[in-house]
Parts: structure tokens; C-alpha cells; sequence
């Protein structure tokens, strides 16, 4: 059974880090192209970073060059390290999974490219 666990969300002020987790299990981790979205308020849902299992990486215009998304094939888990964060940052955080390879980039990625999906994990960034 696919499961995906989604931790490290909380309050932050504007210009502090956060590190989110994802921890995978019940499939071949490294075959999946693993995604953190968010949604937030009043908003669809927007892919923010996308990691293939070979460690290939792209990233929304929105968090190009504050958020890092990496993983561990053999703790089977994605990170999500987000800096120099911005009220507008604020929402709920999910963890996804493809098999396979998706469009590499994230403005083509669409929600229903991935079939798991975690319980997500609130961040909000506040003064």
C-alpha cells in the first residue's frame, strides 16, 4: 500500500527556513518521480518542485533559487528545504508520486500526473 507522510510544516516569520519531509513506502521508491505541491487559500493547487529518481530537479518560477528539493532513494524519503520564505508561501504542502518519468517541466506538470498523494502539512509564513 502507497503511503506518503508529509512532517516539518509550522508558523514561520517572513525570511526564516523550513524543512519539510516526505516519507515513502509500499513502492519501488526510486522508479517514482516525487512532487511537492501546495495549495493555498483561495488557490488551485501548484506544483513547487519536482525531483526524478535519478535526481533530476525543476522548480516553480514562484521558489526558483529559495526551495530545494531533494531525496534518499534508500531512507526512501524527499526533502523540501525552503529559505528566504515570503507571506505568500503560506498553504498546505503535499508530497506526490508518479511512476515514471513526468514533463520535465513544472508548468506542464498537472495534479493528475501523480497517482499517490500524502496528507499534506501546513506551513504558514506570518510576522
Amino acid at each position: 500500500q502507497v503511503q506518503l507522510v508529509e512532517s516539518g510544516g509550522g508558523l514561520v516569520q517572513p525570511g526564516e527556513s523550513l524543512r519539510l519531509s516526505c516519507e515513502a513506502s509500499g513502492f519501488a521508491f526510486s522508479l517514482y518521480t516525487m512532487a511537492w505541491y501546495r495549495q493555498s487559500p483561495g488557490k488551485q493547487r501548484e506544483v513547487v518542485a519536482k525531483i526524478d529518481g535519478g535526481g533530476g530537479t525543476n522548480y516553480a518560477d514562484s521558489v526558483s533559487g529559495r526551495f530545494t528539493i531533494s531525496r534518499d532513494n534508500d531512507r526512501q524519503m524527499v526533502l523540501l528545504q525552503m529559505n528566504s520564505l515570503k507571506p505568500e508561501d503560506t498553504g498546505v504542502y503535499y508530497c506526490a508520486a508518479a511512476h515514471g518519468l513526468v514533463d520535465f517541466f513544472c508548468s506542464l506538470v498537472r495534479p493528475s500526473d501523480f497517482g499517490s498523494w500524502g496528507q499534506g502539512t501546513q506551513v504558514t509564513v506570518s510576522a
